[in-house]
């Protein structure tokens, strides 16, 4: 009820004060022809028509009309902070204009002819309702008959071109019977140049080509003629324009210069008592001032830069330089340019690659001196990264500071340490053991290149290898144990393609040393599965990962991030041991030094996808699920408690702290247990609605499901932890929440406040909360996005 009132009194306040004879406008939406085929029909959500449309609504809040309520709130007579604050937050209101709305019909008839169909029709239809003052529009979009490409035809100003362009015709876009869509036509344009760019054709851009197209008394047929234009070089002295047919180019002198600081205003970057060293290594010639550090070794960019004296001109390999150079990590930016060199043309026969030697050409060859300009980033970098959770009876909070350097051995090789710190406190007055820490320390080294002779299949878009040893220690203690973990990880990552980056561990040793285990709290755990994942236990297997990220292709509109990640630990051993070892007297398992190692595989999948809704709104949501499975020489026994699965904090389940909530239905512990809520298995859920709020803060609703379980059902452990799938579905957390993010354009910092809605751990019948206390509540700060 209290709801329903707000949003009345919102809806009407915000029109009240409008000027006579004036209408808010209230929505916008596009009416498709259904007449067409679906594959051909034009959308909104498809094409974007919203883009040209001269008017769009005020964004909202929950269909509230709130950065307008804002707005008008402001005294328009007075300017101080607060009126101009509210000014800065809300939106002046977007009332109908009839001008616009004709230039809006104007903007979608001339799109439809862009797309072929010129005898389309737009109408507007404006929907007003009079009391609360608020018009609704719709442009109803007749799409009409296409126009189509009857016949195609070349005319070739530049004759070079003509058996080089005539020879990829299999290739092209445009095809008889083709619907005349100007896009399309450009796009044919575009993949002429960009091919013609990759043979030596330095100069030829898409504006060498244009069309002339005649649907004189040919009703919705076209003939289409692509007109091929030489290259405008300069003017006669009476202004006439010069052309020339275009020539091929090759690489004369690769010149790099490593040191290069783009805001010297010498050409080369240098400043003016620079000591400048000139030298040329296996056709690279490298330019640097010895006075300027970090420096790289002659061989790492020969190695990094594919380019060489004489190759021809190729725009797919210079772009793949600018690539290789960043991709190091070593410097800040970079840029390819090009000098033409003055001399006497030369003629070639052929272009290409040797299947393609039969491609003749009458094309004159030139060259050009490349001149590489490279940027170092700082060699020295610091990092930090918060994370804090608390409820009524816990806190915790977690940081880390990272240093990085960029050019340790003068190779390119990034050497990092971080140390995480951390610290947990459980409030309960009938416990003597309340607190826990945490610290941790991380070594890192990595190379930009494989450092083994990993073999790429020919035609494999692998791109940014990397190689990285990393090893970590992490002291643990917790009021009922302590243990030390000790890990080496040898990993190999690269790109596949423009969206995939895959990385695989060969090598992937944990150590888990567990002491000072309090017998009372083991003798407490009635679980004998969960019992053995609090001793020590050795890991020794292999792991991958995998991430699809479209970000890079999408930027700041619908991304989609996909994670997988496999590992596998005691197969290597399990096989070793039974070919040259056998078990201990009166054991049925192998161990190494003492240990028994653990033999487990485990998975997880990530799937999120942001949408896009504009005005700097999204809507982002994640589906994860994940599983660990022991086998073998660890059967009965649980995964380590490390690589089991828990819910909440401020990447998780946000209304519980970490390690609380579950396993299944398990009894909500209160006040005299540390949280160790963990399990072999984890399903969740997140949606989250994303927006902004004033300058740097923005803010976002969300909703939580999830929960984790066992996997097998033993005789130690309660069915009601176990996962069932007739059943789990009645066992999922469920909480909402409000957060605030703040963002400094580098970071962003995130506050969350989740609440409970759904607790399983309850009895039944109380596990839907209606009582919104504070112990039903957690906020969970953090660093970044929650996914």
């Amino acid at each position: 009820m209290l709801v329903a009132m707000v949003m009345t009194i919102v809806s009407c306040s915000v029109t009240r004060d409008l000027p006579e004879g004036t209408y808010l406008l209230s929505s916008v939406r596009f009416e498709e022809d259904k007449s067409v085929p679906r594959d051909r029909r034009i959308t909104a959500d498809k094409d974007g028509l919203d883009t040209y449309v001269r008017q769009s609504p005020n964004k909202k809040i929950f269909g509230l009309d709130f950065y307008v309520w804002v707005y008008e709130h402001a005294n328009p007579e007075k300017h101080d902070w607060w009126n101009n604050f509210k000014r800065k937050i809300g939106e002046e209101p977007v009332l109908l204009d009839s001008a616009l709305t004709v230039k809006s019909v104007q903007n979608l008839e001339t799109y439809l002819q862009t797309r072929g169909y010129f005898s389309s029709d737009v109408e507007c239809k404006v929907d007003t309702i009079a009391k609360r003052r608020r018009v609704k529009m719709t442009y109803k979009i007749e799409q009409g008959l296409p126009t189509r490409i009857d016949s195609l035809s070349y005319d070739f100003r530049d004759s070079s071109l003509r058996s080089v362009i005539l020879a990829d015709t299999a290739a092209s876009l445009l095809n008889r019977g083709d619907i005349l869509d100007i896009s399309r036509l450009d796009d044919e344009r575009n993949r002429i140049a960009a091919w013609l760019n990759n043979r030596g054709y330095f100069d030829f851009t898409a504006d060498n080509i244009s069309y002339d197209v005649d649907t004189t008394e040919r009703g919705h047929d076209a003939a289409v003629t692509m007109i091929v234009r030489p290259t405008l070089v300069g003017y006669d002295e009476r202004g006439g324009q010069i052309y020339e047919n275009n020539a091929v180019y090759r690489l004369r002198n690769i010149n790099i210069y490593p040191t290069y600081d783009p805001m010297l205003r010498s050409t080369s970057g240098f400043k003016a008592d620079a000591v400048i060293d000139t030298t040329y290594y296996n056709g690279l010639t490298i330019i640097r001032d010895l006075n300027t550090t970090p420096q790289l070794r002659n061989a790492v960019l020969r190695r990094t830069v594919p380019l060489y004296p004489n190759y021809i001109y190729n725009a797919s390999q210079i772009s793949r330089t600018n690539k290789e150079l960043m991709s190091m990590g070593f410097f800040r930016n970079s840029k390819v340019a090009f000098e033409r060199v003055n001399q006497g043309d030369s003629y070639l026969t052929f272009i290409g690659e040797e299947a393609e030697k039969n491609m003749l050409v009458d094309s004159r060859e030139r060259y050009l001196d490349c001149n590489i300009y490279a940027t170092p980033a700082l060699k020295q970098s610091m990092k930090v990264e918060v994370e804090a959770s608390t409820t009524s009876t816990f806190y915790g909070l977690a940081a880390t500071l990272g240093y990085s350097n960029t050019n340790a051995f003068r190779g390119a090789e990034a050497f990092d340490i971080s140390a995480r710190f951390g610290f947990e406190f459980m409030y309960a007055r009938d416990v003597e053991k309340r607190s826990a820490q945490e610290l941790g320390l991380t070594l890192g080294l990595s190379f930009p290149r494989f450092l083994s002779p990993l073999w790429n299949k020919p035609g494999m878009k692998i791109s940014h290898p990397r190689t990285r040893l990393e090893l970590a220690f992490d002291h643990q203690n917790r009021p009922y144990y302590c243990r030390n973990i000790f890990t080496t990880r040898w990993a190999y990552s690269w790109q596949q393609g423009a969206r995939s980056s895959l990385v695989i561990r060969p090598v992937d040793i944990n150590w888990i040393d567990v002491k000072s285990v309090d017998e009372a709290f083991l003798s407490d755990i009635d679980n004998q599965y969960l019992r053995t994942s609090f001793e020590s236990q050795l890991t020794a297997g292999l792991s991958a990962s995998w991430v699809y990220n479209t970000q890079r292709s999408n930027f700041d509109q619908n991304v989609t991030v996909v994670r997988a990640n496999l590992e596998t630990a005691g197969n290597l051993l399990q096989g070793l041991e039974k070919l040259f070892s056998h078990p201990a007297e009166g054991k049925d398992y192998y161990e190494i030094f003492g240990i028994r190692y653990s033999q487990y595989v485990r998975a997880d999948l990530s799937a999120s996808h942001k949408i896009d809704l504009g005005h700097k709104m999204a809507l982002a949501g994640r589906l994860f699920g994940g599983v660990g499975v022991t086998y073998g020489n660890s059967m009965g026994r649980s995964i380590p408690f490390d690589r089991m699965f828990y819910c909440g904090g401020a990447n998780s389940m946000r209304g519980w702290v970490p390690r609380t909530l579950g396993p299944g239905n398990k009894p909500e512990v209160f006040d005299n247990t540390y949280p160790a809520q963990v399990g072999d298995v984890r399903l969740e859920a997140n949606l989250e609605f994303r927006f902004p709020i004033w300058w740097i803060f923005n803010a976002a609703v969300f909703v939580d499901a999830g929960n984790v379980w066992y996997l097998r059902d033993t005789e130690d452990n309660n069915p009601e932890e176990v996962f069932h799938f007739d059943n789990f579905y009645r066992q999922l957390g469920l909480n909402t929440g409000v957060g605030l993010r703040i963002d400094v354009t580098f970071i962003v910092l995130r506050l969350d406040l989740g609440i409970q809605l759904h607790n399983p751990g309850r009895p039944q019948g109380e596990r839907w909360i209606h009582n919104f206390k504070w112990k039903n509540m957690a906020l969970n700060f953090g660093v970044g996005y929650p996914f």
